[in-house]
């Protein structure tokens, strides 16, 4: 008898797994999307008193894309790339042979230096007095401002280079100098040279220092002492005024 019951039971509860089974099958055939989620998604299907619950799916969006930055117009960007190198300018045989060797020779196929070297020939075009001068001081500021255009360029690009950030540095530096004694000396020519050139002269602060808090200390300790001493000597002027009003009463008194 008890066999009997416990074989009933088994069977029972057999048949039950089966049905949830099959009703499971039937909802993976029936929304394959669903079922491809929730296994991707991990274990969430639910089975309470007979029922199959299959949440929504995950939607992973795209991320969006990356806004890159717009950088400065590069100096050498008004070169026309049909114009022929400097070497080649002067050579008569360059500018009647064919045009494979033009392209050859031109700024098309010219490397950043021979670019450079151009550029930099243009703007000592622009300052110099003539034709033979090569080493007055508005050809120096010409050459330094195209190599300090040429560190700026590439410094946007190259953010971690210190070794160049030095060299723009003190290039700028020595720009600073030369104009400064260009406009004590020539001030035409430095008024020229700042408008052909695209130069913003700005004056050099009277005094150089850095605030430290070494320094901001010694600063405040020295204006203090300073305003003790003021404090003692004005002390001192009051006894000395008070002294002397003592001495004329005591000889007014002894007149009389």
């Amino acid at each position: 008898m008890l066999a009997n019951i416990a074989l009933r039971s088994v069977l029972k509860s057999s048949a039950g797994v089966l049905r949830e089974s099959g009703a499971l099958c039937s909802a993976l055939s029936a929304k394959p999307w669903t079922c491809s989620s929730a296994l991707l998604a991990g274990p969430r299907v639910s089975c309470v008193a007979g029922s199959f619950a299959v949440p929504p799916p995950v939607r992973h969006y795209a991320r969006g894309a990356k806004i890159r930055k717009t950088g400065a117009v590069s100096q050498l960007s008004d070169l026309p790339p049909t114009a022929l190198k400097m070497d080649y300018t002067a050579v008569p045989l360059a500018q009647t042979t064919d045009d494979v060797v033009k392209r050859l020779l031109s700024l098309e196929l010219a490397s950043h230096t021979e670019k450079l070297l151009l550029k930099k020939e243009q703007l000592i075009a622009k300052v110099q007095r003539d034709e033979n001068d090569h080493s007055s001081v508005e050809v120096r500021v010409a050459a330094l401002t195209a190599r300090i255009r040429n560190y700026q360029e590439h410094l946007q690009h190259h953010h971690k280079d210190k070794a160049n950030k030095r060299r723009m540095l003190m290039a700028i530096d020595r720009r600073k100098k030369l104009l400064k004694n260009l406009r004590l000396v020539r001030y035409d020519a430095f008024e020229k040279v700042c408008e052909q050139l695209g130069i913003t002269y700005t004056f050099p602060p009277e005094y150089y220092r850095r605030a430290t808090r070494r320094w901001l200390a010694k600063k405040a300790f020295c204006i203090k002492v300073f305003k003790e001493v003021q404090k003692q000597k004005a002390e001192q002027r009051l006894k000395m005024k008070q002294s002397l009003a003592e001495a004329a009463e005591t000889k007014s008194v002894e007149t009389n």
